[in-house]
Formats: C-alpha cells, structure tokens, sequence
C-alpha cells in the first residue's frame, strides 16, 4: 500500500470511530499516528481494520475501537502524566504521546519493549518512556501518575497499581477471568476509589503481584 492509501484507510477507520468516541482528541490523536508502523510488515495492509493484529510473543495489538475507547474514559487534556502497562506495539503509547505530556510505559516482553522504543524514537515521540517491567505493576519510581491505562485482563484492580495514581487520577483497566472481563473506570476521589464498569472487553491477562501468576502456556507464549 501506498502512503496515500494508508492515510485513506486511516481516515476510513476514525470515521468509522465515530459512533462510539465523542472525544475530539482522541480522533484527531487516531488520525495523526500511523498505525501500519506498529505492525508486522507482512500485516500492514490490515492495519486500519477495526480488530486485532498479531505482534508476536503471543501479544496483539489491540482492536482500534478498544483503544479509543479506553483513552477516551481517561479524558486526557493534554498537561497529564501517564503511566502505561502494556508498551506491546508502542501503538497506544503513541496515541498517548499525542493526547499527555508525559508518558511512562512498561513492557514484560523485553523484545516488544525494544521494538517499540525503537519505533516510537523513529516517529520522533521524545515524550514517551519504555522500560521493561520488573517484578511489581507498574513503575512506582514515577509515581504519581495523573492517568493509569492497562492493556492486559487483571482477576481485580491491584492496589499497588492504584496506590501509583495522583488524587483525581484515572485507571482503566479490564478486570475479570483470563475468558473474559470488563472495562472498569477507577478514579482516586477525597473519599477513596471509586469504580465504574464500562462494558465487556478481552485481553491477555496481566502477569504480576497482586494480578495473574504466569502459567506453562503464559511462558510458552512469551
């Protein structure tokens, strides 16, 4: 595909977006960055379909619609710090690099790290960190965290992973079973953490304290 078809396809897919994002920066952030470079080169010309694409290492790149969806309950204005669990692709730490102005992400995979890092410094996104996730969630040595945005299914909201966000920060991530989860909405309010769920959703499942323990298939597939 051509340079013009790709920029077609991805005017194709955020208008298609439409119906479920209302949220202008997040359309406008789909509109600027080029998914085709987060994907195998062999898949490119599936890039602007709305569903998943293989990454390797047993990961996905997830569904655009899933993704807006999720950066869209964050309501990023554009001054926040976020952390992100799940680089994968570094496709959605490039959507964030566009809405935040600072953006930590982890990787489990040390492959997918390097690769995203490498892809994101090629796109020129200076404001976007990937480190290799250690041994607890998330990445405390940058707390607070005005946003937390998971791309991985966690059997509950880790505390530890909550205790990383600022007063009036905003985690979004899927909770449920390794079959199938919700998307919940947790905000740290005066009062404590409040949840709110947002609707079916499934993901790989988050490997970690206080979330899922790595099974035979989990590290087969990594």
């Amino acid at each position: 595909m051509t340079n013009d078809s790709f920029s077609k396809a991805r005017a194709s897919l955020v208008r298609s977006l439409r119906s479920d994002i209302k949220d202008e920066r997040v359309l406008n952030a789909f509109s600027r960055v080029p998914r085709q470079r987060f994907v195998r080169q062999d898949l490119a010309a599936h890039a602007y379909e709305d569903h998943p694409l293989p990454i390797g290492h047993g990961q996905t790149i997830s569904q655009p619609r899933m993704v807006a969806l999720m950066l869209q309950e964050l309501a990023l204005k554009g001054h926040e710090r976020v952390l992100e669990v799940g680089t994968g692709s570094g496709y959605q730490a490039a959507l964030l690099a566009e809405l935040a102005a600072q953006i930590v992400s982890v990787e489990l995979v040390p492959e997918l790290a390097k690769r995203a890092r490498r892809v994101l410094a090629e796109l020129a996104y200076s404001n976007v960190e990937v480190y290799v996730a250690g041994e607890e969630l998330g990445w405390p040595a940058g707390a607070p965290y005005d946003a937390i945005v998971v791309a991985a299914a966690s059997p509950r909201i880790p505390q530890f992973l909550a205790g990383q966000l600022a007063p009036g920060g905003r985690l979004v991530i899927p909770v449920g079973t390794r079959d199938g989860q919700d998307l919940m909405l947790a905000e740290l309010r005066p009062e404590g953490l409040t949840v709110m769920r947002k609707g079916a959703c499934r993901f790989v499942p988050l490997l970690g304290r206080g979330a899922f323990a790595a099974s035979v298939a989990d590290a087969n597939s990594s």
